[in-house]
């Protein structure tokens, strides 16, 4: 029998345990550890779930309150794992209690008939070392996440930010040798998992993410700024997501200080709006942003706007002539892919994924490192520049429209197919003989 006739319905799994341990699907992406990883675990969820696949969402409780299962959708259930303190429990202090939360997820599988999962999938090399001994225990494969990767932060740091502890790239790569596939997001992270890691070529496969195209869609800009309170005449730069030195929003903040020094009428029109909540070393100095703000001398153009719900982003989106994204890392970067798929070109750092997200020219513009005085120049030549802005505004949405979430689950849901296939291929073999 080969692998081909294998491949089919019987090789696709029935139920899948989705491992995120560190940030709940529920959570409000945009502040605490909450980003761009959250709306990805849902959104597949969610589509697998209407590809006939039921998914666990496992994950840590972070309140006393939570039930043990809330119900997404049809067939996408979150199931909530008590490992240490409910509140106040950062990421960094997670390691140590991996034993409880594998304890957890023990029992969570043992309440139920045996061979109940089919595969498990996990996200973030934390969720990675807790599903490794869950995958061999249930003699399930493994496919995993990475999402980012510590070695490759440490390649691109942020001024006075704090690098990645050896122990989690020690971690990361025991996850990488135990996986038995590794879903990168673009062909860069796929490179970076062989040369930074020493993966196995053949147990990496690229399945770019997704947008909710049906979600974030072209409008009405005069309507959006209507509703959010933006004058409709304004020039609006936007930044979405976590407030933090790695995501660089002062970068963007440096870069409006320099564009009101070449463009100095522009100041009774700007906007900068950054949509988004404190988040990993940015939680140490919640207000440090502000306080740049008022020490460029640009407090009275920039409007703080706490983290959106999924639905409430397209306006925000719509309402910008540009968002810049201006990281010093992503591996995707969905923030920039969901304002093209809105008709909003974006300005990105030429890093990561963010190369692939952004088409260069076409969708948006991209700016080697991080120097605000290139944010700026970039950003005067389109604030002159309507025309081109509206050029790059409608192949933002014909590149974003490759992005769509059905894709990433086909996608991923090839890698489950093949991977049960393999694990059964020995048995099959048996049988024919």
């Amino acid at each position: 029998m080969t692998t081909t006739l294998m491949r089919g319905r019987a090789s696709l799994p029935r139920r899948v345990a989705m491992v995120t341990v560190h940030t709940s699907p529920l959570d409000q992406p945009g502040t605490g550890d909450a980003g761009g990883m959250n709306v990805y675990v849902v959104e597949l969820s969610r589509r697998l779930a209407a590809l006939g696949v039921e998914v666990d969402l496992i994950t840590r409780a972070t309140s006393s309150d939570l039930p043990p299962a809330v119900e997404l959708v049809p067939g996408v259930t979150v199931r909530h794992v008590t490992a240490g303190p409910f509140e106040g429990l950062a990421k960094e202090d997670l390691p140590a209690q991996l034993c409880a939360f594998t304890s957890g997820l023990m029992r969570l599988e043992a309440a139920r008939p045996p061979g109940w999962y089919d595969l498990v999938h996990s996200h973030y090399w934390l969720s990675g070392q807790v599903s490794w001994l869950a995958a061999e225990r249930w003699d399930v494969p493994l496919v995993h996440s990475m999402h980012t990767m510590a070695k490759v932060k440490n390649l691109t740091l942020a001024e006075g930010d704090a690098p990645e502890p050896l122990a989690r790239a020690i971690g990361e790569a025991q996850v990488v040798a135990a996986a038995d596939r590794l879903v990168a997001s673009t062909t860069e992270e796929a490179d970076q998992l062989v040369q930074l890691y020493d993966a196995d070529p053949d147990q990496v496969v690229r399945v770019p993410p997704g947008v909710d195209l049906g979600l974030f869609t072209p409008g009405s800009r005069s309507r959006a700024r209507a509703g959010l309170g933006i004058p409709d005449d304004a020039h609006v730069l936007l930044f979405v997501g976590r407030i933090q030195p790695l995501k660089a929003p002062d970068v963007l903040l440096r870069a409006a200080a320099r564009l009101l020094e070449l463009r100095p009428a522009l100041r009774e029109r700007l906007v900068v709006a950054v949509v988004g909540g404190p988040s990993g070393s940015g939680l140490s100095q919640p207000r440090a942003l502000e306080a740049l703000a008022a020490e460029l001398g640009v407090a009275d153009v920039v409007r703080f706007v706490e983290p959106q719900a999924q639905d409430a982003l397209p306006d925000w989106y719509r309402a910008a002539d540009v968002t810049v994204v201006p990281s010093y890392s992503e591996s995707f970067g969905l923030v920039a892919i969901e304002s093209q798929a809105c008709g909003t070109p974006v300005v990105a750092a030429s890093v990561g994924g963010l190369r692939t997200a952004v088409a260069d020219g076409r969708s948006g513009l991209l700016v080697p490192g991080h120097d605000p005085d290139d944010y700026a120049a970039v950003l005067a030549a389109l604030t002159d520049d309507p025309h081109r802005r509206a050029v790059l505004g409608h192949g933002a949405v014909e590149h974003a429209a490759r992005f769509g979430w059905g894709a990433t689950a086909a996608g991923v849901l090839d890698v489950y197919g093949d991977v049960l296939a393999e694990r059964a291929m020995p048995t099959a073999i048996a049988v024919n003989r």
